[in-house]
């Protein structure tokens, strides 16, 4: 991708410059992944670190309180809810998606949001001052609303602004971000740095600092032009904002676009969460992201990274190395994402989603063979190890940044909102189901855990397979054409795109370039 920061001549033509990515651009992808989905990342992975220093701070103020220690019952309980309360709030956030984006828009959204995070890092930096535990569970609540919101509308807007053949690699950067906050937090949880006794509020503090750059700089970019055309109806500043993004003045071809995909809609209007549901033209496309969004969480991520500390202690790994172990999964979290941005339009959204279902599957179906017979057979200790590495490549690779992109493809723009809204509560609530079960299940069949997971995937893949369609370099209304299709529904948009561009504003275009000559 060559990065381009200037205008271009619109001679050279919108064809010929498809493949470019411009300053702005990439400045507003990074500046919006920076500030949301950083810290989405950031603080599903901050608490682990300074967890016994934090638990210390429960005992002690509660010890000042009443003058008697925690019980251990209680203290289990508190912290149960330090950690599940952040998907709880990101289910909470995922609720608010839908009329928060129509009534605001993306961008504006986006800001807003960044108030619940400085509130929170404000909340959670003071509470050893504060000697009060609460705001800390209370902080983890609304970093959970910032995240559930953060995680569906950075996808939407930045899916919405990229040019077609760009739109999955841009795509993919909200994960590469969530996967660079995680590795963050690890880094700066480390004993040696601010995981320790004195530095855990300033850990948690830090959580602030990307909103209150995102707060700042956000505002100097346009809002997503598919916003103000189709929905604000505003055609001028629509163009304007396309000609920032894209360096060129020549934007006729994508405005033509988003006209057809407007007229298309017109009849149904915006869609809500129930209206979506019951509408025939989008049924495979809501379960396409029901699956996918649900095999993403379901697919034993988080027990995997549970178990991992363990797998590397009976691999030998000393346990006061275990946290730079830690760190280094991490960093192949962030590789292999990264490696994604790049292969993503090359190689498409169905391959890496079918790779990377098949090699978690498979992970899980060997870390099951090896956690069982590492107590007889030496090596397979080491074959655990592998496993963990293998799961992280494969999951980093497709399960998780391709489900938001293909949420952003498969829907147009009235109905995107209420899609946005559905996957982002059922990302949250599969993690937060897996969070709750996960200890039960490990109790109850040990290493089986890892074969329902393996069975989650293949079911996963066999749906991807047969159901949802490549969307590399298509546009939205190509990709409603492919859908219709498949739920068996006439689509007046089959027609050529200068047909279904409104007859009035042919004419307009028309005389004004004969008024010109």
């Amino acid at each position: 991708m060559e990065l381009k920061g200037g205008k271009q001549d619109s001679s050279e033509g919108s064809e010929g410059a498809k493949g470019k990515m411009t300053l702005p651009l990439a400045l507003v992808a990074l500046i919006s992944a920076f500030g949301s989905s950083f810290q989405y990342g950031y603080n599903v992975s901050v608490i682990n670190s300074p967890a016994p220093y934090v638990q210390g701070f429960y005992n002690r103020t509660y010890l000042d309180r009443t003058g008697v220690p925690m019980d251990r019952g209680l203290q289990t309980l508190l912290w149960s809810l330090t950690v599940s309360m952040f998907p709880l709030g990101g289910l909470f956030g995922s609720l608010m998606v839908w009329p928060m984006v129509n009534s605001c828009g993306r961008k504006g959204t986006l800001l807003i949001n960044n108030l619940f995070s400085i509130a929170a890092a404000i909340l959670m930096g003071t509470s050893e001052l504060a000697k009060t535990f609460e705001v800390i569970i209370l902080s983890r609540v609304v970093m959970g609303i910032f995240a559930g919101l953060a995680s569906n509308v950075v996808p939407m807007f930045l899916g919405e602004m990229s040019p077609k053949n760009l739109r999955g690699a841009i795509g993919v950067v909200p994960q590469l971000f969530i996967t660079i906050g995680i590795l963050a937090a690890q880094i700066l949880g480390l004993n040696s740095i601010l995981g320790n006794a004195k530095g855990w509020p300033v850990l948690l503090g830090l959580t602030g600092i990307p909103s209150l750059i995102q707060l700042l700089t956000l505002p100097l970019f346009p809002e997503s032009p598919r916003y103000l055309l189709i929905q604000k109806g505003d055609e001028e500043q629509a163009r304007r904002a396309l000609q920032r993004l894209r360096g060129w003045q020549d934007v006729e071809e994508e405005i033509q676009e988003m006209y057809q995909e407007n007229r298309s809609e017109k009849e149904e209007g915006q869609f809500s969460v129930l209206s979506l549901f019951t509408f025939r033209g989008l049924r495979w496309q809501l379960i396409s992201i029901i699956v996918m969004m649900a095999g993403q969480q379901l697919s034993g991520v988080n027990g995997v990274f549970y178990y991992a500390d363990r797998i590397f202690e009976s691999a030998g790994v000393h346990s006061s190395s275990i946290q730079y172990v830690t760190v280094s999964i991490g960093a192949i979290n962030v590789v292999m994402t990264l490696l994604a941005v790049f292969i993503v339009e090359s190689l498409g959204r169905r391959i890496l989603l079918l790779a990377g279902f098949v090699l978690c599957s498979a992970s899980c179906a060997l870390l099951t063979l090896a956690l069982n017979l590492q107590s007889t057979v030496s090596w397979m200790s080491y074959l655990s190890i592998l496993c963990v590495i293998a799961y992280i490549i494969g999951h980093a690779l497709g399960p998780s940044p391709i489900p938001a992109v293909m949420i952003t493809e498969m829907f147009l723009q009235s109905s995107r909102p209420a899609a946005f809204m559905v996957g982002g509560s059922v990302h949250w609530l599969s993690n937060f189901t897996v969070g709750l079960v996960f200890l039960y299940m490990e109790a109850g069949l040990g290493p089986y855990s890892f074969l329902i997971f393996c069975a989650i995937c293949i079911a996963t893949t066999l749906y991807i397979f047969f159901i949802v369609p490549e969307t590399k370099n298509k546009t939205f209304m190509e990709i409603n054409r492919i859908m219709a299709k498949r739920n068996k529904v006439e689509v007046q948009e089959s027609k050529e795109l200068k047909d279904s561009y409104p007859l009035s504003r042919q004419e307009e275009k028309k005389s004004l370039s004969s008024s010109e000559m």
